[in-house]
């Protein structure tokens, strides 16, 4: 975080070295339904940080920067495991939000606001193109659908959303289905494109890992 209040994410390339800035937001608004995205222009390195003047509104953040926003462009990754384990196991591991990372080892951190536990800050970490990459992010809970679905959608930061689905397969295992959704520059989607098949590995070794746990956990609960 500099210190005009602007997030700085650097990400190397193959080829290049892009910085991003990106406004910040000191306060979170749980009433947020729709809000206008500030500005995130992609400067050459040495390039002077562009300074984006924002006020708050209902509804989230409003920018007052005229320029246009850059187009943005979504990236949908799913992956999927068959796991021995009942389906209500499978859920309450999942709902319990705070430790998906013990099968997600990229997630380095995930903590639920005590004032707001609808709210969740996330913290991501993983070597990439020969750098260690860190993003951070506020998300909020979505309304869940019990066995069915759990959803969020991140407010702040990384722009994201994600699912986990769970179908039943009888009354000792069960299927999962993980979507995770981000959001890049349109100016980088050539690289963003080449990305997804790197995401769907570590997304399906991350189901596979939690097949295993799911079995453990299951195990060592029915010898109780």
């Amino acid at each position: 975080m500099g210190a005009s209040g602007v997030l700085v994410i650097n990400i190397a390339l193959p080829s290049a070295k892009t910085t991003f800035y990106r406004p910040s937001i000191s306060k979170y608004d749980v009433s947020y339904q729709n809000w206008t995205r500030g500005s995130c222009r992609i400067l050459s390195p040495g390039q002077a940080s562009p300074c984006h003047k924002q006020r708050s509104s209902r509804w989230g953040l409003v920018s007052t920067n005229r320029r246009r926003p850059t187009t943005m462009a979504w990236q949908d990754i799913t992956a999927r495991v068959e796991v021995d384990a009942p389906l209500s196991v499978a859920w309450e591991l999942w709902s319990d939000r705070e430790g998906v990372n013990r099968w997600m080892p990229w997630i380095a951190s995930i903590k639920i606001l005590k004032d707001q536990p609808e709210l969740s800050e996330w913290t991501l970490k993983y070597n990439a193109f020969g750098k260690d990459l860190e993003f951070s992010w506020l998300a909020r809970n979505l309304q869940p659908i019990r066995y069915q679905k759990i959803h969020w959608r991140s407010l702040d930061g990384l722009p994201n959303r994600g699912a986990v689905r769970f179908y039943p397969r009888g009354s000792t295992s069960c299927g999962v289905e993980l979507t995770i959704s981000y959001e890049v520059p349109e100016l980088l989607a050539g690289v963003a494109s080449g990305l997804s098949p790197l995401v769907e590995r570590i997304l399906r070794n991350d189901l596979e890992r939690f097949a295993v746990f799911a079995k453990d956990y299951q195990l060592k609960s029915s010898r109780k």
